[in-house]
């Protein structure tokens, strides 16, 4: 980790000064009736706000209207329900939408176009607007809210995401925090899941677009469990400058230090994010070092770490190395078999293009394992990158074969 950058204990979306978060149990999700389903998430003082949104052709209403907003730049606060994604509900959901944000405006005394709107859930079903407004009057914001609202963002994940880091440089400090949640559907581009990033920096807006993307890049864009892009995936980031430091612009050392721990907290999300895949038991990590290019690494271990044969080999310790190079050669990155390093956990299996003599009966006990690590040289280049995915479990199956019923 870069030097001074300290995760915080307990930390989360309301670390940064500033930021309040709250929310309740609504009646959205009836499958969860223990946990809230209705948070908000607001800045004292108005935010540089910038998002990234799914590359899904079919976006949610809510990302149309969040989209629509974030033109301006700015953002005060955002309203985000689970149970329901409001995704292919045409204009009522479109009017859906729009009503919660001049809701929670109205309910915190700000204008309706400076809040923004998130859903997640089943797609095609209206939102069920009677409990959402009783349920905004109700939301009491407060500075520890952050835990609740990533309660309330959960939908088929089983633990809360998130975190906060505190980032010291030079005379400046602050805080960036987040909550993120996502388990099936997750297969990103550009965006992924839900997740609200939050920072107390003063951050100028084009530096906090590059700044966003660059992390969301080799982050939340190196994970996949399922290989599905969802309608409503989105990663926002809110920048209040109540930390009182001159705004962030690209090149300087404190901007350095901000992309570093904007970065740590979203590989931390996006690390817990796979971890939580639908009917996991193991997280996987594959790397991909000795690329042509930063885009043929990341690509070849993206197919690696979301091929559904690799997955499975994974979930039942079958030390199939084969469906490995068989993921990275479909990829349609550049490879030569005879320059090809392979190692699964600390074992070489395969050194420039030959099969090695291993024992199989290591390589099975690396498999069985929480965490699962698969290293490739390419030996064509000096780019690298790192993806993070989960194993293919029946559970998988059986969660997504209910998940209406």
């Amino acid at each position: 980790m870069g030097a001074g950058i300290e995760f915080i204990p307990e930390g989360t979306v309301t670390s940064p000064e500033g930021f309040f978060a709250g929310a309740i149990y609504a009646g959205i999700n009836k499958k969860a009736r223990d946990k809230p389903d209705l948070g908000i998430l607001f800045s004292e003082v108005p935010c540089v706000a910038t998002a990234v949104f799914t590359t899904n052709r079919l976006k949610a209403a809510p990302l149309v209207l969040s989209q629509q907003r974030l033109k301006q730049g700015r953002a005060l606060a955002v309203v985000v329900n689970s149970g329901c994604a409001n995704a292919f509900t045409g204009d009522r959901g479109l009017r859906n939408a729009a009503e919660m944000a001049k809701l929670t405006a109205e309910g915190i005394g700000i204008l309706p176009e400076d809040v923004l709107v998130a859903s997640t859930g089943v797609i095609g079903v209206p939102l069920p607007m009677k409990p959402i407004r009783s349920g905004i009057e109700r939301v009491i914001l407060s500075r520890d809210g952050g835990h609740e609202l990533a309660k309330a963002i959960m939908t088929t994940d089983t633990f809360a995401k998130e975190t906060a880091v505190a980032v010291g440089a030079g005379d400046s400090k602050f805080t960036i925090g987040g909550v993120a949640k996502g388990a099936g559907m997750i297969h990103p581009d550009l965006a992924t899941l839900l997740c609200f990033l939050t920072t107390d920096a003063a951050v100028e807006l084009d530096f906090l677009k590059r700044a966003l993307k660059k992390a969301v890049d080799i982050s939340f864009n190196m994970i996949s469990i399922d290989g599905d892009t969802s309608p409503n995936d989105m990663v926002l980031l809110m920048a209040n400058g109540l930390a009182l430091s001159e705004p962030l612009s690209s090149g300087s050392a404190r901007a350095n230090a901000f992309q570093q721990g904007l970065e740590q907290v979203c590989i931390y999300l996006a690390k817990s994010i796979a971890r939580d895949g639908e009917g996991a038991t193991k997280l996987i990590e594959v790397t991909v070092s000795g690329a042509p290019s930063p885009a043929e690494a990341r690509l070849a271990a993206r197919t690696v770490v979301s091929s559904p044969l690799v997955k499975a080999a994974v979930h039942g310790a079958d030390p199939n190395w084969g469906r490995v190079m068989a993921a990275v050669g479909r990829s349609g990155v550049e490879v030569v078999e005879s320059k090809l390093d392979l190692y699964i956990g600390d074992i070489p299996v395969v050194k420039a293009g030959k099969l090695l003599p291993f024992s199989k009966r290591s390589i099975i006990q690396l498999l069985k394992g929480r965490e699962v690590t698969i290293s490739l040289n390419l030996n064509l280049g000096s780019a690298s990158a790192t993806a993070w995915g989960c194993d293919l479990s029946e559970e998988y199956v059986t969660i997504n074969s209910r998940y209406m019923t």
